[in-house]
């Protein structure tokens, strides 16, 4: 099974990075040899959409498994679609977040980690776009 764990560093060794979008590197991992792959976030420096940015880049590696500390509500549906199963809360180095994987210790997230951001409802201002931009006459 392949398993990528968000890491701040390209070992297995690194510590788990709490962000899934901006983190550092995506360590892959083959779960039964512990043979490793590092990557380094395509996205860290989006200026934004990088969770989105981050999980194309993931989904192309054939992964089964994400696990990270957060994700992000954009993210998560596109690893979902993919058939990839996430998991969050993980913490300590990567090799560790998987032995914790494979002792049932970590579970699938059902929905986003990380709040929504300013921007991303509804519109549900009162305005009507009617100031036409003429500012204030006096």
């Amino acid at each position: 099974m392949k398993i990528c764990v968000t890491a701040t560093a390209g070992s297995l060794d690194a510590v788990v990075d709490p962000r899934f979008g901006r983190c550092q590197y995506f360590v892959i991992v083959d779960s039964e040899t512990m043979e490793f792959e590092a990557l380094k976030n395509p996205s860290i420096s989006a200026p934004g959409g990088a969770g989105v940015q981050a999980a194309q880049a993931i989904v192309n590696k054939s992964i089964d498994i994400l696990i990270t500390g957060e994700i992000g509500p954009n993210a998560l549906p596109i690893l979902s679609a993919a058939g990839i199963k996430v998991v969050t809360r993980a913490s300590g180095s990567v090799a560790n977040a998987i032995e914790q994987y494979n002792k049932g210790e970590l579970q699938a997230t059902t929905g986003p980690t990380e709040p929504a951001y300013a921007g991303m409802g509804r519109g549900g201002g009162m305005g009507r776009g009617r100031g036409r931009g003429m500012g204030s006459r006096r």
